[in-house]
């Protein structure tokens, strides 16, 4: 399996539709435990019409985000306290129905996680794949 991530971080939602077409992607798995943004065209609803226009689809999966307290740890740079709270958030039963939605979604579709950070390995979107799809093939486009 292949599943792609991407970070919007410095970037607009023409430059991440095309990096998702570029390499395929018919599918965008939103990670962040609040989809909203201050970046024109990344909130939940504008963002998944810009993608249905550009014939990629849209799935929220608000329980495989990051919690307040790791979102302050990555802020801080302390990313083994990201990691230890992640783990926490990944063990909760709604996360873990998510996350079986993203391996089915991800052996159907080319999918991609899509977060804030640029960086993916400063992102929990790595640690989401290291805990839900170890053997993946992992894919970081950058706008």
């Amino acid at each position: 399996m292949r599943i792609f991530t991407i970070g919007y971080e410095g970037a607009t939602q023409d430059e991440v539709i095309a990096a998702l077409r570029a390499a395929g992607v018919t599918m965008l798995a939103d990670v962040r435990a609040v989809p909203l943004s201050r970046r024109p065209g990344f909130s939940k609803n504008i963002l998944a019409a810009g993608l249905r226009e550009a014939g990629i689809d849209y799935v929220g999966l608000k329980a495989l985000g990051t919690p307040a307290a790791g979102r302050e740890a990555a802020r801080k740079g302390q990313y083994q306290r990201l990691a230890e709270i992640y783990a926490g958030q990944l063990e909760l039963p709604e996360a873990m129905v998510q996350a079986a939605q993203l391996l089915d979604m991800a052996e159907e579709q080319p999918t991609a996680l899509l977060c804030f950070e640029r960086d993916a390995a400063a992102c929990h979107r790595s640690l989401l794949i290291d805990a839900v799809m170890p053997d993946a093939e992992r894919v970081d486009l950058v706008p």
